[in-house]
């Protein structure tokens, strides 16, 4: 039987609201809340944060499969946007993720099919996060830009 693995993250005060997140690697990432008192929009709120997770882990995946299929991507963002609860403690109750990939006649299916398999199969926020909101994807597929 594998044996779990344990991560960590020091989450410290730097000031008002505003903290300092630091995992194993020494990379720190500040997170703030700036709709309380004392916070400084020095970072993104621990919410947001929820969504950066998940839209980095699911672009992640999609674009090291995309890259896997051999296809020509040029540029890739994900959009993730969170409806969240009136009433506390103002939980993501709907997440919608769009992935917008560019490129040299990239595939459809081998979007639609990256897409597929991290929501399935690999994203690690994604299978956290449907426990709790539901979520949904779409995707666009454009050209690869050519410099002005």
């Amino acid at each position: 039987m594998a044996k779990n693995s344990t991560r960590r993250m020091d989450v410290v005060l730097v000031d008002g609201m505003h903290f300092r997140a630091t995992g194993k690697n020494s990379v720190s990432v500040s997170v703030d809340s700036p709709n309380e008192a004392g916070g400084v929009s020095a970072g993104p709120t621990p919410m947001e944060l929820m969504l950066v997770s998940l839209g980095s882990c699911t672009g992640m995946d999609v674009i090291s499969i995309l890259r896997k299929k051999r296809q020509a991507v040029t540029s890739y963002h994900v959009e993730v946007t969170g409806t969240v609860a009136n009433e506390y403690p103002h939980v993501y109750t709907h997440i919608a993720i769009r992935h917008v990939v560019e490129g040299n006649a990239v595939s459809d299916q081998a979007v639609r099919h990256a897409i597929e398999l991290s929501e399935t199969k690999y994203c690690s926020a994604y299978a956290m996060l449907e426990k709790a909101a539901s979520l949904s994807s779409s995707y666009e597929i454009g050209p690869a830009r050519t410099p002005d």
